[in-house]
């Protein structure tokens, strides 16, 4: 994949993560468009980059997801690159709430349901370029559960199994290449309330996907994921 010259699609690029992305990939030399939820966090992250710009929008919701990929298509044609980050976890112990399968929907919205149809609006879009690619970010959370995140595994694995299907798909499309990144404990705001100080910068995270993205490595471990990957990936 070339790493210059793209057009990137960042969901959740405000903050944590999502911006480490950006900045890394903005100062390569592409075009960044972030999406978030709260505009002030946006505008905020605008001025930590150059020449990018903004689209807001809560993609849980599908109103929000139709509007946002009409504009990438409508406003935006050369988007060549959309880097599913967005998501959504809840701390908690099973035996301390009676409302597990409501924060667990939230979470399997968000990062589930929501990645498919964001993704599948803009397939279509992505498969008439020279080169594309969709990252989703998955989690070191795909390989095993914790009792302080209960439900969230269950939603990276799904996507996890999802990512996969799809890069099968595309396999023999050589234009469109399927990545996924799987970040362990980051420390960021998202991660605060499970001990995210205790995480590697996000700046680690935008780093790895950089040199997957040089050497068409589709699979990519982070940190304490490496351990799950045979020894020539990583």
């Amino acid at each position: 994949m070339k790493t210059t010259g793209n057009t990137i699609f960042i969901s959740g690029g405000s903050a944590g993560i999502g911006l480490a992305i950006a900045k890394k990939l903005n100062a390569e030399g592409n075009k960044i468009i972030i999406n978030g939820r709260n505009e002030e966090r946006l505008q905020n992250a605008l001025q930590q980059l150059n020449n990018a710009v903004a689209i807001q929008g809560d993609l849980s919701v599908e109103a929000d997801r139709v509007r946002v990929a009409e504009n990438l298509k409508n406003n935006h044609p050369e988007v060549n690159v959309i880097i599913n980050n967005a998501g959504a976890a809840f701390a908690y112990l099973l035996n301390e709430t009676q409302n597990a399968h409501e924060k667990a929907a939230i979470e399997m919205n968000t990062n589930y349901f929501s990645v498919i149809h964001f993704t599948e609006l803009l397939l279509p879009h992505l498969v008439q370029k020279k080169e594309a690619a969709v990252i989703n970010i998955s989690s070191i959370a795909v390989f095993g559960s914790h009792k302080m995140l209960p439900t969230y595994g269950a939603t990276k694995a799904a996507l996890h199994s999802y990512t996969l299907a799809l890069r099968q798909t595309y396999e023999e499309q050589h234009n469109v290449q399927i990545y996924e990144v799987y970040p362990p404990l980051v420390n960021t705001d998202f991660s605060a309330e499970i001990g995210g100080a205790n995480g590697i910068p996000p700046s680690e995270v935008a780093d790895e996907l950089f040199l997957a993205l040089e050497k068409n490595q589709f699979d990519v471990p982070v940190g304490d994921s490496k351990q799950f990957f045979a020894k020539d990936l990583v």
